[in-house]
C-alpha cells in the first residue's frame, strides 16, 4: 500500500510531542523520579524543585500551555485539510517525555484510532539528538511495534512566522528598557558531550541571528549601536560533568561588573511555553540578580499559542503529511 493511498490518507496520525510536567504538587515526586531515569531524588532535592514550583503558584502551567498548542495546531489542520479530498484525515493526540500521557501513549492512541502512519511535532524549535532527537526515537520505536511508518519534524527554528513572532516581542520589550540594553538569547543548556557534532548550538545562533536582525540588534562582536545581543544559556542540570555556557546568571553578572550596558533582555528562544525553566529561570531568579546589581530586566513572551505560530507548524505538518 503506498503512503498516498486513500486508505492511508484518511487515517493520518499527528503526535504532539512535549517535555510534561507533574500534574499537582503530590505528583512532584513521580514526576522527578522519571527525569532521573527512575532514581529517587534526595529530600534536598525534591524539596529544592518543590520550593521553585511553589514560587510560581504551586504548579507549572505547562500542561496547559501545550493543550493549547495542540488544540490550536490540531483546528489549523483542519482548515488545511477541509479542501484536500480527505478533510477528516487527521487524528491528533499529545505525548509526553515525562509526565502521562507518554509517548508511548500517545502512539498507541493514534493507532487504535485507526492512524496507519504519524507524523511528529516537538513543541521545541531547535533540533538536539539529546532532546528532539530521543522524542522523535522513542515515537518512532513505539510506531514500529504496531508496523506504522513514522516521520517527524526535525527542527522548525527558521521558520518565518516563529521569528516574526520573537522579533516582534523583542522590539516591544526594548521600548520599557534602557537605550543602553543587551540582548541575550537563551536557551536549555545540555551537557557539553552530548554536544559534540550536534546542530543544537548552530541553530540557536542561526536563529538568535534571523530574528536579532529582523528587530534591528547588533552583535556584541561588532557593536555599532546600544542595542547589542549575544548567545547565553540557562536551566543547566545539577550534575558534576560540564554543561555548556556561559549561564545566563553570569551573562548578567557580568553586564554589571562590566558596565557595558544600563539594561538586559533576556529572549529564551529554545522554550515555547511558559514553564518553571522561564517562570522561575528567568522570570524569579534572573530578574531577582539583576535587581540587585541594579539593572532593568525583561524577557520576551513565548510562543504558547500564537495562533500565527501554530498555523505555520501546521502547515509544515501537512505537508509532510502529504496527503
Amino acid at each position: 500500500m503506498t503512503p498516498n493511498s486513500s486508505t492511508d490518507a484518511r487515517h493520518i496520525g499527528i503526535l504532539v510531542m512535549a517535555y510534561g510536567t507533574p500534574s499537582s504538587p503530590e505528583n512532584i515526586p513521580e514526576y522527578y523520579t522519571h527525569i532521573r531515569r527512575g532514581r529517587p531524588p534526595t529530600d534536598e532535592q525534591l524539596q529544592d524543585l518543590i520550593s521553585r514550583y511553589a514560587a510560581i503558584g504551586g504548579i507549572s502551567p505547562l500542561r496547559e500551555r501545550t493543550q493549547a498548542q495542540l488544540d490550536a495546531v490540531e483546528a489549523a489542520l483542519k482548515v488545511l485539510a477541509a479542501d484536500s479530498a480527505h478533510p477528516d484525515c487527521f487524528l491528533v493526540q499529545l505525548g509526553q517525555k515525562h509526565a502521562a500521557p507518554f509517548i508511548e501513549d500517545g502512539v498507541a492512541a493514534l493507532v487504535q484510532a485507526g492512524a496507519q502512519r504519524i507524523v511528529g511535532l516537538v513543541l521545541a524549535p531547535h533540533y538536539s539528538g539529546f532532546s528532539v532527537g530521543q522524542y522523535q526515537q522513542r515515537a518512532a520505536s513505539a510506531a514500529e511495534e504496531f508496523g506504522v511508518p513514522f516521520v517527524g519534524l526535525d527542527s522548525w527554528s527558521l521558520n518565518e512566522a516563529y521569528l516574526t513572532h520573537q522579533a516582534n516581542s523583542v522590539r516591544e520589550q526594548l521600548q520599557g528598557l534602557p537605550a543602553n540594553t543587551h540582548v541575550f538569547f537563551t536557551a536549555h543548556s545540555l551537557p557539553e558531550r552530548v554536544l559534540l557534532d550536534d546542530p543544537y548550538p548552530e541553530q540557536l545562533l542561526a536563529s538568535a541571528e534571523a530574528i536579532a536582525e529582523r528587530a534591528g540588534l547588533t552583535s556584541s562582536e561588532e557593536p555599532s549601536s546600544n542595542r547589542t545581543w549575544s548567545i547565553g544559556w540557562q536551566s543547566a542540570g545539577r550534575t558534576p560533568e560540564p554543561w555548556r555556557g556561559p549561564d545566563i546568571l553570569d551573562c548578567i553578572k557580568e553586564v554589571a561588573a562590566t558596565g557595558s550596558a544600563e539594561g538586559v533582555l533576556v529572549v529564551p528562544q529554545g522554550f515555547t511555553a511558559d514553564h518553571l525553566e522561564v517562570l522561575f529561570d528567568l522570570d524569579i531568579e534572573a530578574a531577582d540578580l539583576a535587581a540587585q546589581l541594579g539593572l532593568a530586566f525583561a524577557r520576551t513572551e513565548v510562543v504558547n499559542a500564537d495562533s500565527a505560530v501554530m498555523a505555520a507548524l501546521a502547515s509544515l505538518l501537512f505537508e509532510l503529511a502529504e496527503i
